[in-house]
């Protein structure tokens, strides 16, 4: 039986000053206190041994053979920084010493990294805004895309492809396979179709399964692919892109398999700690010339005469001390690429946002980053009363009412 809140906030002591507020934070900071969190396993070698993140050597060709109306689609559906990072994607190189130990400081509760002196964790806005999305605006919340009832993967690519051999040719289980669609579309082209609307969504499903949504080799969900397909109708990604990014941190952090958008987190981590961009410079900084800041770094204002703060700390060992010696001073709170935007928090206190994803609901809380979103840190606020992450069943009622509150909220 589920219990409502205000059951559940009987239960949550009135905070009672600024001492309840530290002790709280402090508790936060116990993360060996979770059971099987890498915190307590340094020895653990969660990355990068994954395929899902290796290079893809049809992914280039295939986006080189696109014919113009076609790249035309994917950036009126707001799809241009992910259609350059996966263009330039086997260039990109992944510090995974870094991403490795920052996961370390991932609590799989209020999904935030715990930092000694403060909270920090992947904003909405910061996620829309570093890969180029269509941005969530208040009121528009019908646009926002979730999937109910079950999905049939064949009704979906029906539109690029009704032959039966290639439709069981990109599916198995409940995964779809990029590389027989990206084999189709380097068909499609040497024919000189014109079917340029069909070549727009099939590429879109091959550069969002690699740059945003990567999960297994070479394929993605039937969760996803619904996802990706919704882009060309006009609705809104960024919730289900960074709770598939949250999810995936939860399952790293308690040891598991990471997946989720690697490119994403990586532009995060160099916004936030890595570099700073500093005018004066006369000389490039080789370090962020195959990061993925090099390829989107004039959206977000980072030249590549950018100050590389982390220059010196080599291996995994370096950047674990580093990390969790982290100053408020060397954290960037509000990177220049935010223009001063206004960070969308809950509209009371305890109460938590909830991201849709296809996969689960995952717990949003923003309003923990007080020093992130801009506002002065007064009182920590309570854990969410929802569970952090919550695997959906779709098309029953249950999940029906789930995904209606959601939005409401």
């Amino acid at each position: 039986m589920k219990r409502n809140y205000l059951a559940f906030a009987e239960d949550i002591p009135a905070y009672s000053g600024p001492k309840a507020a530290r002790e709280t934070y402090a508790d936060l900071k116990q993360l060996s206190a979770i059971p099987g969190h890498i915190y307590t396993r340094p020895e653990l070698q969660i990355l990068p041994g994954q395929r899902r993140f290796s290079k893809m050597p049809w992914l280039v060709p295939m986006l080189e053979l696109l014919p113009p109306m076609s790249i035309g689609h994917l950036k009126e559906w707001g799809l241009s920084t992910v259609f350059v990072l996966a263009k330039n994607y086997n260039k990109l190189v992944h510090v995974w010493e870094s991403v490795t130990t920052i996961v370390e400081l991932w609590h799989p509760q209020t999904n935030s990294f715990i930092f000694p002196e403060f909270e920090a964790t992947i904003l909405l806005e910061e996620l829309e805004i570093m890969l180029g999305l269509p941005r969530y605006q208040r009121g528009e919340e019908s646009a926002i895309s979730y999937t109910v009832e079950q999905i049939n993967s064949w009704s979906i690519l029906a539109y690029i492809t009704t032959k039966k051999n290639d439709l069981y040719s990109m599916t198995s289980g409940m995964h779809v396979h990029l590389l027989p669609i990206a084999q189709w579309i380097i068909s499609q082209c040497k024919r000189k179709t014109t079917n340029y609307t069909a070549f727009a969504k099939a590429a879109a499903i091959c550069i969002c399964g690699v740059i945003l949504f990567p999960e297994a080799d070479g394929a993605i969900s039937f969760g996803n692919l619904s996802i990706i397909d919704s882009i060309s109708e006009g609705m809104k990604i960024g919730q289900a892109v960074l709770g598939f990014l949250y999810a995936g941190l939860t399952s790293a952090a308690l040891g598991g398999p990471f997946y989720g958008s690697v490119v994403a987190f990586e532009l995060w981590m160099g916004m936030h700690v890595q570099f700073r961009a500093v005018e004066d410079l006369t000389t490039e900084c080789k370090t962020i010339l195959n990061h993925p800041l090099a390829y989107v770094g004039g959206r977000l204002h980072m030249s590549p005469r950018a100050w590389c703060k982390t220059a010196q700390v080599k291996g995994i060992q370096a950047w674990r001390q580093y990390l969790r010696s982290l100053t408020m001073a060397d954290f960037d709170m509000r990177p220049r690429f935010m223009h001063g935007r206004t960070i969308h928090l809950p509209q009371c206190a305890g109460l938590a946002l909830r991201l849709l994803g296809n996969g689960a609901l995952v717990s949003y809380n923003p309003d923990r980053c007080h020093l992130q979103c801009g506002a002065a840190r007064t009182v920590v606020p309570l854990l969410s009363h929802f569970p952090p992450i919550q695997e959906r069943k779709r098309g029953d009622a249950q999940d029906e009412r789930d995904m209606r509150s959601a939005i409401v909220h």
